[in-house]
């Protein structure tokens, strides 16, 4: 063999070394790097308010509907409470809202035949947010939009784990200045836009800036749209184009909700074609799809989670009714699926296959545990939340329960009350008297079919755990008024039939 044969061929391997190395080394930096992660928050949004969701919706959502179908869509995803402080307390911490007696927005204080029961209106300060958990991880952290846990700065995200507050405080809507467009006056988003500014737009570009600003990752965007909550305020392009699609749509918008053991009526909505909501549904969609551009702009889509949802379920029976959350029952402030049911959108990639449909029940205390197991973090205390890697794998979770507690009287005319969901049954019980009702949500996803009677046995079983949950969380409940009559109580631990 000569030289020059054994020189190119040591050349060769050498180079087949190196390349092999590099190789490696490659696996072993995709093994190791932290996904950047991204969570879309959006108030009062309806299961049926995406197109995702609902074919027939009237509200146009295309980058929704486009995250949705290159990432898991949940059927069966769930808010932790029917209004949003607690929801929100929930998705921070990975805890049942009633552990802490954070069971109302932040403060809503509401009488009716009684008083509600005692309300903690402050995040407390030892709980550990998915931004601190994340922060320990090397995580650039940064929230924008509405916060509404807690009262004064202390409580604020900039002293909650997040690096970089935009806009989030004490409020639970946009009212101060010129609420959805500019000047917003809000005390933490500085400075101040010019003016016309729309306020679902300067949000995302302040997360789009922090992704670029934040690409070597890794990087936590919390945005938290004060849309679509009132007041109802649209982008005037926006409520000119629904204007003219509403003028298309036929039938009856409002009815009646159905009597229901002396209950009174309530109108809610019944078809989806307020032109106002509409716009703001939109301009939302807009906001999101400006984040999920940023994403793919600065190179980082492949290695970000991305997760979609809302705190509570559409406002159907109050503060203009905007949205229809049919074949749901009820909305915002109800027990009842269309108070609770959400748009629930994953994207993992690597993780999740595009188009993915899930049928397991989740809810807002699964998001700290599963965005932590993505980054590595250990959760060394208490948390009611699952990890959620494997369901978005394709694979079925353990069977469990999810569990609501509502101790207060809505501002939307929601009872009182809770619920337990098991499999495909839901039990609800009326905290004024003790009532229950019993659905079956796989034949009857309208709760219009109570089964109780039918099932008593199983209203007994589901009461039981339901009531065990109950003592295991400390929960409170309605209270006396001055010389009223005693609530009723659950007797804790015991079947009642």
């Amino acid at each position: 063999m000569t030289y020059l044969r054994i020189h190119r061929l040591r050349r060769i391997y050498a180079l087949f070394l190196l390349l092999s190395m590099a190789f490696l080394g490659a696996l072993s930096m995709e093994g190791t790097t932290k996904p950047n992660m991204v969570v879309f928050l959006v108030d009062d949004l309806g299961y049926m308010d995406i197109g995702a969701n609902n074919p027939d919706c009237f509200y146009e959502t295309p980058h929704i509907d486009a995250l949705a179908e290159t990432g898991m869509r949940f059927t069966d995803g769930y808010a932790a409470n029917p209004v949003c402080s607690p929801t929100r307390y929930s998705l921070m911490t990975g805890k049942y809202p009633s552990r802490v007696d954070a069971t109302n927005f932040f403060s809503g204080k509401r009488s009716g035949a009684f008083d509600p029961a005692p309300l903690m209106d402050n995040m407390p300060l030892q709980e550990v947010t998915i931004a601190q958990a994340l922060k320990a991880e090397g995580y650039a952290t940064f929230f924008a939009g509405k916060w509404h846990l807690g009262g004064s700065e202390e409580y604020y995200p900039q002293n909650r784990g997040f690096d970089i507050n935009m806009g989030g405080h004490s409020r639970g809507g946009p009212y101060t200045g010129n609420k959805y467009f500019s000047p917003f006056e809000n005390p933490q988003l500085h400075p101040d836009s010019p003016e016309g500014d729309h306020l679902p737009d300067r949000l995302a570009r302040e997360t789009a800036k922090f992704i670029e600003e934040n690409k070597d990752g890794p990087f936590l965007a919390y945005l938290s749209f004060y849309s679509v909550h009132t007041p109802l305020i649209g982008r005037p392009d926006l409520v000119a184009k629904y204007e003219k699609k509403a003028a298309e749509v036929q039938g009856e918008e409002f009815a009646e909700e159905e009597q229901v053991f002396g209950d009174a009526p309530r109108r809610v909505r019944i078809l989806q074609k307020h032109a106002i909501y509409a716009a703001m549904v939109e301009a939302m969609d807009q906001a999101v799809g400006k984040v999920l551009r940023q994403l793919e702009a600065s190179g980082v889509a492949d290695n970000t989670i991305v997760a979609f949802t809302s705190d509570n379920g559409g406002l159907s029976t109050s503060e203009g009714l905007p949205t229809s959350n049919l074949p749901l029952r009820g909305g915002k402030g109800w027990v009842y699926e269309g108070g609770i049911r959400e748009p629930w959108i994953i994207r993992y990639p690597g993780v999740t296959e595009s188009g993915a449909v899930s049928h397991e029940p989740i809810c807002s205390i699964d998001l700290f545990p599963t965005l932590a197991a993505a980054a590595g973090a250990k959760v060394n205390h208490e948390i009611d939340g699952v990890d959620l890697i494997s369901v978005l794998r394709g694979e079925s979770s353990k069977p469990r329960s999810l569990y609501w507690h509502y101790p207060h009287y809505s501002n939307q005319g929601g009872i009182p009350g809770g619920a337990i969901r098991e499999g495909d049954f839901k039990l609800i019980e009326r905290y004024e008297d003790g009532r229950v009702h019993l659905y079956n949500l796989k034949d009857d996803i309208g709760e219009q079919r109570d089964l109780a009677e039918i099932y008593p046995e199983k209203v007994s079983q589901m009461r039981t755990r339901l009531h065990s949950w109950y003592e295991e969380v400390d929960a409170k409940f309605l209270q006396k008024k001055d010389d009223g009559p005693e609530p009723w109580r659950p007797r804790l631990g015991k079947a009642e039939g």
